[in-house]
């Protein structure tokens, strides 16, 4: 991955959420040496700039608010952030480590480290990114495993299957209706819900019962 990151640097969309001083211009200027494509956003935003691929966050004392605003912002639009700092007092590294920046850029700003710093942080992202998606597949197919065994015991239940009868009934019914069996599970169960169909023990239990005061 490292090797394809180093490639797409060129053209990469680099926001720069920094004050307009003396070291601004300097940092600018080694990130399109880089081949990047920067745009500069001052005062902080109040929310991630759109296509952004990486931020470059500077990490002042005096928007410390809009900071905190900005780092609340819609996480699905978060880019790759990485945080500018000039001092290291403890608010300022509490800052930092609130805002999940996955490299630090330290002023006064030199060439030498940018492009390391860059790569790193944009693999980094990308492996979390990955990661993810990894668990999100996961606790989707964690999710639908329950839904089908919750159907299969319904199944079991009201028409006395075994599991593996009720296992092949459901995946007939999938077939025959050409959805994924989580979807036809999920049918069943909404439909037993709805119409409140009880396990036949349970209902034999509640007729076995006489009415009170007969």
């Amino acid at each position: 991955m490292a090797m394809q990151v180093l490639k797409d640097l060129r053209g990469l969309r680099v926001h720069v959420i920094h004050p307009p001083d003396d070291e601004r211009p300097s940092l600018v200027e080694h990130l399109r040496r880089i081949g990047c494509a920067v745009e500069i956003v001052w005062p902080v935003p109040a929310d991630w700039p759109a296509g952004a691929d990486v931020v470059l966050l500077a990490i002042e004392p005096d928007a410390r608010t809009a900071i905190v605003k900005l780092l609340k912002a819609d996480p699905t639009r978060r880019p790759t952030l990485i945080a500018v700092v000039g001092y290291e007092n403890p608010a300022t590294l509490q800052l930092v480590l609130e805002s999940g920046a996955v490299a630090v850029v330290e002023r006064p700003i030199r060439p030498f480290g940018l492009l390391t710093n860059l790569t790193i942080a944009r693999t980094l992202w990308l492996e979390r990114q990955e990661a993810r998606k990894r668990v999100a597949r996961l606790e989707s197919k964690l999710a639908g495993l329950q839904t089908i065994q919750r159907a299969k015991s319904i199944l079991m239940a009201n028409l006395g299957l075994t599991e593996e009868d009720a296992y092949q009934s459901l995946r007939r019914q999938a077939m025959a209706k050409r959805v994924p069996m989580e979807d036809m599970a999920a049918s069943l169960i909404h439909a037993t819900e709805l119409l409140q169909i009880s396990p036949r023990g349970r209902d034999a239990g509640a007729a076995a019962t006489p009415p009170a005061g007969s």
